[in-house]
């Protein structure tokens, strides 16, 4: 590993001080390694964890290597990364920027296996390694890009379809191969700083889901793939800094912008007019897969039909789609 690595972890917190602190307490025992320089930058998206958070790394002698922002606004999970990949870029040199979620703690070396694969493959732009759940338990699972194919399978919810086209769902469990893949969690990704040069920033129109997948569609179509290095090893709390996916909370119904999101993704991916057979697909098949539910007296995510129909470019109002804004390209 060269010497002259440096690596810029960006935390972008909204109401989660104390899952913050924690994970930069878990970077901290990562600093020991004399071939790389490691430095946090924390984002409040201005929600009134800074000053908790400063404080923590105040109290606890982090001021040489963390550093916490206030953002002037909440504009999500991309602008909060965003802001912070601009200020470390302009307060020192960078070779690999890592984003992490609060909601994460590092394992021993986590950072510095991503940094050595990363640096051995100059060919690979995007890296993650394997989760692990709260109770120590394996969460190996990295994404393929969500496509025509997977919509319909994840409405009609039948295993044998599922199992028949399996290439095309978008969850892949992973195996303890490094591998390359489609993409990975956004909540523990490592970037080299030249893709974010090449490409831009996350797409800050999407204000959470998806802009890790979008930002993976766009790395790969410039050249740069995305790998699973499965040594790398991240404890992720599910949802717990979203509200939306912990497997603590069951089902519940999805927010508004998680809707807007998908919309977004097929819209720029594939074009609205693809975009609008991709959504009539997918509302005909969960029409099927929920009355195949309710024959069988099983609960799905509530109200999702609706909401999906809501937030469909089917209909003529949702077709607006602002361009892209996906700043840090190199001028």
């Amino acid at each position: 590993m060269a010497a002259d690595v440096d690596v810029a972890i960006i935390i972008v917190t909204y109401r989660s001080a104390h899952l913050t602190v924690a994970c930069l307490r878990s970077i901290e025992a990562q600093l020991d390694s004399p071939a790389m320089r490691i430095r946090a930058i924390v984002v409040d998206n201005a929600s009134g964890d800074f000053e908790t958070v400063n404080a923590a790394i105040r109290d606890n002698g982090w001021s040489d290597w963390a550093m916490c922002l206030l953002a002037p606004k909440n504009g999500g999970f991309a602008y909060g990364n965003n802001l912070g990949m601009e200020v470390a870029r302009s307060t020192g040199p960078v070779t690999y920027f890592y984003l992490l979620n609060p909601d994460t703690e590092l394992r021993a070396g986590a950072v510095g296996i991503l940094v050595r694969f990363l640096e051995s493959r100059p060919d690979v732009g995007i890296a993650g390694g394997s989760f692990e759940n709260r109770d120590g338990s394996d969460w190996p699972m990295a994404f393929r890009f969500p496509s025509l194919m997977s919509e319909c399978l994840a409405g009609l919810q039948i295993g044998p379809l599922s199992r028949l086209f399996a290439s095309s769902v978008v969850p892949r469990e992973m195996t303890k191969e490094i591998q390359p893949t489609d993409w990975i969690c956004g909540a523990a990704m490592m970037v080299r700083a030249s893709v974010v040069s090449a490409v831009g920033g996350l797409d800050e129109n999407y204000f959470l889901y998806f802009e890790e997948t979008d930002f993976c569609r766009r790395a790969l179509q410039a050249g740069f793939p995305t790998w699973y290095v499965p040594e790398s090893r991240v404890m992720h709390i599910l949802g717990q800094s979203t509200n939306v996916t912990g497997v603590e909370e069951g089902r519940r119904r999805l927010p508004s912008y998680w809707f807007e999101s998908r919309r977004r993704y097929f819209a720029v991916t594939f074009g609205l007019r693809k975009a609008m057979m991709i959504d009539g697909m997918a509302i005909l098949s969960l029409s099927l897969g929920l009355i195949k539910q309710a024959a069988m007296r099983k609960k799905g995510v509530p109200l999702l039909l609706r909401d999906l129909l809501a937030h469909s470019v089917l209909r003529r109002c949702n077709r607006l789609i602002p361009p892209p804004k996906c700043p840090l390209t190199r001028h």
